[in-house]
């Protein structure tokens, strides 16, 4: 395993076109997107709406196209949701998800995204990446 980072994924309109409750077709890049993540030591957990049958049926697709998830709506596998004690949010480091702010870039650009570690900040009504605002250079004594 070459990192320990964990990476929460949505289903429906991120793995797959948005169909629900049936399951879309697979978005461009996705199961090869994310074998590659998995396979270079990414730890992924599904994190999705879905529940019962439905979660069931997504979890099944995904393992019949190659992916095998780390933990399924939860922060580790085995984990007990106890709603009295504890908060719903995983523990991730990045969440995969078409109601990002932005939108869905694409398979492409997330995994971009991750391996050259982009951040981000709005500016207006833009979602801008740090890698390609202008930097402002500073006039100092070291800089």
């Amino acid at each position: 395993m070459l990192n320990n980072k964990k990476i929460a994924v949505d289903f429906d309109g991120t793995i797959v076109d948005d169909a629900y409750p049936a399951i879309g077709k697979p978005k461009i890049f996705a199961f090869e997107t994310l074998k590659r993540l998995q396979a270079e030591g990414y730890r992924l957990i599904l994190w999705t709406y879905r529940h019962g049958k439905t979660l069931d049926e997504a979890v099944e697709f995904c393992k019949a196209n190659g992916i095998e998830f780390y933990a399924v709506n939860s922060s580790f596998e085995g984990e007990v949701f106890d709603a009295q004690t504890q908060s719903r949010k995983l523990d991730a480091d990045w969440f995969i998800d078409d109601r990002n702010l932005g939108g869905f870039p694409g398979w492409g650009e997330i995994y971009n995204i991750i391996q050259e570690r982009i951040e981000f900040r709005v500016e207006g009504k833009e979602v801008l990446a740090y890698s390609k605002l202008k930097k402002e250079k500073k006039k100092g004594l070291f800089w």
